[in-house]
């Protein structure tokens, strides 16, 4: 098993990134794709039209969220995502825990290529 760790530069608050990432609507926006999310603790989420689903952990207002994401029946992978105020609005400091090694390759890509990226456009527009 393996472990990810990046920090990604966000140009808005934290508080903005925060809603971006906990409002259903929101993450539909920015996604282009069906979500389900509650921002309450021990809730089923789903996003890219279930591509990512799992268990809502815990949330810090505007500071943190954690998440279990399933990888099929019977693995599952802890995300933490950090919210960090700084100079150009936010850094969010993803940490992902328990990766497959064969999902290693896959899960560091999405989260650069796709989920930072798509993340980031919705402000930069």
């Amino acid at each position: 098993m393996k472990e990810y760790r990046k920090y990604f530069p966000i140009t808005a608050e934290p508080k903005d990134v925060y809603n971006a990432l906990t409002n259903k609507f929101m993450i539909e926006i920015w996604t282009g794709e069906t979500a389900e999310m509650e921002e309450v603790a021990g809730s089923e989420f789903s996003m890219w039209d279930g591509s990512i689903c799992g268990k809502n952990i815990e949330f810090v207002k505007d500071q943190k969220i954690v998440q279990e994401w399933y990888f099929g029946e019977e693995e599952s992978s802890v995300v933490t995502i950090k919210l960090h105020p700084n100079k150009g609005g936010t850094s969010m400091e993803v940490f992902q825990t328990n990766i497959p090694d064969e999902a290693y390759e896959n899960i560091a890509e999405g989260w650069e290529d796709d989920y930072y990226v798509a993340l980031n456009q919705l402000f930069e527009e």
